[in-house]
């Protein structure tokens, strides 16, 4: 067991409860909307919920964003584990986190992550669970760049297999020729851009209409069918 499978309560470190007081709000909400999909995760899809690019394609599904800007694993972990998955039925999870666990290993990272997946897996048997990979980080080559990289194929190997988990690699095009990372798409070499949400989260897009689109096709089968 590492630190990124023991759940923990974000420290509040400013002092105004601002954490929990967002968690409280998102376990409100399960209470009160039934979401097709829920975002799950942390500065990556925090910020995408803010844009054109969010507005235009995922609004229409009927989503539910429940990511903290500075949340780790652990954060995410217990947020799941003391109510943002009850009340709810989604067709679909997107989970994105890990980029913020610094000071853990590539292998931790993963842990962590498959974790997530276990507690996911725990309350919603059915749910499709979509996980982009993590996205490069640093205008130039760097460590934390290299470790995000070595989580994906950790992640890709250890997930083959698994009913309803799909990796969907999503930095293609983020990395230019000379391995730096354009302010064009990430305008703090971590977070995206309008232009650079789009680049990321096309096939996330389209995997999630195709798991939409599946289950309307389900739901519309008469027995004898």
């Amino acid at each position: 067991m590492t630190s990124t499978t023991l759940p923990t309560i974000c420290k509040d470190l400013d002092g105004d409860d601002r954490w929990l007081s967002v968690h409280k709000r998102f376990v409100q909400e399960c209470k009160e909307k039934d979401p097709d999909v829920m975002f799950i995760g942390d500065c990556i899809l925090e910020s995408l919920q803010f844009t054109e690019y969010w507005n235009s394609n995922f609004v229409p599904m009927h989503c539910l964003n429940f990511s903290i800007r500075n949340d780790r694993i652990q954060n995410v972990l217990w947020r799941l584990q003391n109510g943002e998955l009850e009340n709810v039925k989604p067709k679909a999870i997107v989970l994105h986190v890990g980029t913020n666990n610094i000071s853990d290993s590539a292998e931790e990272v993963a842990e962590g992550l498959l974790e997530l997946v276990k507690t996911i897996r725990s309350k919603l048997a059915d749910v499709y669970i979509v996980i982009p990979t993590l996205l490069p980080r640093g205008h130039q080559p760097n460590a934390l760049r290299d470790k995000n990289g070595a989580v994906n194929q950790l992640l890709k190997e250890r997930c083959v297999g698994m009913n309803k988990v799909q990796i969907v690699c999503v930095d293609s095009g983020l990395i230019q020729s000379d391995g730096t990372i354009s302010h064009h798409d990430m305008f703090d070499y971590l977070n995206l851009t309008n232009v650079g949400c789009k680049k990321v989260f096309e096939p996330v897009w389209d995997l999630l209409q195709q798991i939409l689109t599946e289950n309307e096709k389900e739901r519309d089968l008469t027995p004898s069918e």
